[in-house]
């Protein structure tokens, strides 16, 4: 394999032929087959405020809907009531389906529907409804809602701060380490990968042919006997969380 350098001026991804868009039609080939959805009518509504005025009035007729908004309000005094529901609504209710929200009642059709986060609940609400601010009812709602807060609470360790980087006082006493892959096949073994070593001191960079399923041991063999016999042996090395970097050989 053969690596060349290509100053940053003249080191382009594309040329020009590439970034030539043209239209996805049958004379171009990379044509690709489009289906077309008709749409058969959009329906846009608008719901009044005398809508949701005639709901919570209904509300004192219908047993259940009363009792329901009687258990769901903060300053209940006998959560009792609920054994006053028919038997569907006190199911439901147990299993959490009911909320009161500006003292309209709102139902959830299943148990953990509701109780994603709350990027995933944004998602699921914008596929199927829209009202002005939707964006911002939902996130106060993600927030004072218990079992969302409960349901969604990071369990891992928290990040910790960023610490300023060590500086080496003599050549390959701290490196640079990151893999190259998805390379064409090359050389004599057919190399589809390299290893890139960056030396911080007098950045000079070293690179290495290697497989993509080359193991952590081939890495470590590989660097022992290409690397450290010349340049002695690393007090530091920066990389990412790759394997073959972090196994334990």
């Amino acid at each position: 394999m053969t690596i060349f350098h290509k100053y940053g001026n003249i080191h382009i991804n594309a040329d020009g032929l590439s970034r030539w868009a043209l239209a996805n039609t049958p004379e171009n080939p990379a044509w690709v087959p489009q289906e077309e959805h008709h749409i058969e009518g959009i329906c846009v509504t608008d719901i009044g405020t005398e809508f949701f005025s005639q709901v919570k009035e209904s509300y004192k007729i219908d047993k259940n809907c009363h009792i329901l908004s009687q258990l769901l309000m903060k300053d209940l005094k006998d959560p009792s009531l609920s054994s006053k529901l028919d038997e569907i609504w006190k199911k439901a209710y147990d299993e959490g389906r009911f909320h009161l929200l500006d003292r309209i009642l709102y139902h959830r059709t299943k148990h953990t529907s509701g109780h994603l986060s709350e990027d995933r609940t944004l998602e699921r609400v914008k596929t199927c409804s829209w009202w002005p601010n939707w964006k911002k009812d939902v996130s106060e709602y993600y927030q004072i809602c218990d079992r969302f807060q409960k349901a969604n609470t990071a369990t891992g360790k928290k990040f910790g701060m960023m610490i300023q980087l060590q500086e080496p006082k003599s050549p390959w006493e701290i490196v640079h380490m990151d893999w190259v892959t998805a390379l064409p096949p090359g050389g004599d073994r057919s190399y589809n990968a390299c290893l890139v070593l960056v030396d911080r001191y007098s950045k000079t960079p070293m690179f290495l042919p290697f497989h993509k399923d080359d193991t952590a041991m081939d890495t470590a063999i590989m660097i022992w006997n290409k690397v450290i016999s010349h340049t002695g042996l690393f007090q530091n090395i920066i990389s990412d969380r790759d394997p073959k970097f972090t196994s334990a050989i």
